[in-house]
């Protein structure tokens, strides 16, 4: 009995061994890994880099992309795709302001207002892609073309300015030293996790994104779940907008190009799957503390500007390539 017992204790991994095989087994130690070492390499190099005002302002701007990364990657989750967050967040800079300001709104119902008609957008990304079966990808990049077109139209290439301070207190309070923002994308991430993993609806999420035939038949209400994840997109492309204007001040039109690939870039890097029905909100996170460490860590490094873009797309393109290497081996499996 003593020899049985003793080969058995043997056999199991102690309670540390466990953990450790647990943590080495997560799909985003890799991403938090590596968010660790650039850090630690930039502080070393750069010992500014890890002062108080940068971390600040890496967190300020870690929540603008940070919150359309969450909306992004909740659309994905159901095997979609959202192009306009970009665009609609910098529509959104616009609408805030010229509500704001040419409308003679209170910045609170102008905010209101703003996050309505995103909503709205969103509501009608899913019932385009639900009702119609529209190709996702076709569907918001129409809003995208449109959202672009309509913030230059509305501001004819002019910035509005004379914003109400709201915006600013909403965007430039600190928190026991943290950016307000950065606080509110806590806060998010937060809501996303719980949502996603601790809720029947959230797990729905994932059944619909994984195989929508099998959600169907098992009696999920898939097009409400996929009409859900995007008018939250849209709902948080809205919120990231305001956080901006509050931020520059002005309601700027040509804010938010190019924010689309870093949200989408975000979300793969974390380890959601372009194909849907996996990933996680820590991985998203982590997902975009690396990119903003890379984007900040260039300018830190004095790094020409132009280049920027180039990495985006390099890394963008690596995060895919893990993605499909992750799926060929998940399908071998079986």
């Amino acid at each position: 009995m003593t020899t049985e017992t003793g080969t058995a204790s043997a056999g199991k991994p102690t309670g540390a061994g466990s953990a450790l095989g647990r943590l080495a087994r997560t799909p985003e130690v890799g991403v938090v890994l590596a968010c660790v070492l650039l850090f630690a390499g930039l502080a070393i190099d750069k010992p500014a880099f890890a002062g108080a005002v940068n971390l600040q302002n890496m967190g300020a701007d870690l929540a603008q992309y940070g919150v359309i990364a969450i909306g992004e990657s909740l659309v994905i989750l159901t095997g979609g795709i959202d192009l306009s967050v970009g665009a609609l967040l910098g529509l959104s800079v616009v609408l805030a302001a010229w509500f704001n300001v040419k409308a003679g709104m209170p910045a609170p119902l102008a905010i209101v207002c703003t996050l309505a008609l995103t909503g709205l957008v969103g509501w009608l990304h899913g019932l385009a892609v639900t009702k119609l079966a529209m190709p996702p990808f076709v569907t918001t990049l129409v809003t995208y073309t449109v959202a672009q077109g309509a913030a230059l139209a509305i501001t004819s290439g002019i910035p509005v300015v004379g914003i109400s301070g709201v915006f600013g207190d909403l965007s430039q309070t600190f928190v026991a030293q943290i950016p307000l923002p950065a606080v509110l994308f806590a806060v998010i991430a937060v809501a996303a996790w719980f949502f996603l993993e601790r809720t029947y609806a959230g797990r729905q999420v994932y059944a619909v994104g994984g195989n929508r035939e099998a959600a169907r038949l098992a009696g999920i209400r898939g097009d409400r779940r996929v009409i859900a994840m995007y008018v939250t997109s849209s709902l948080l492309a809205g919120f990231g907008g305001v956080l901006v204007a509050g931020r520059m001040g002005v309601g700027s039109p040509t804010v938010g190009v190019g924010w689309e690939l870093s949200a989408i870039a975000a979300a793969v890097i974390g380890g959601v799957s372009l194909v849907g029905g996996q990933g996680r909100i820590l991985g998203i996170v982590a997902g975009a503390v690396l990119l903003e460490l890379i984007n900040d860590g260039m300018i830190a490094l004095a790094v020409n500007a132009d280049y920027t873009n180039i990495v985006l797309g390099v890394v963008l393109g690596l995060a895919i390539l893990a993605d499909r290497l992750r799926a060929r081996r998940l399908s071998r499996r079986g």
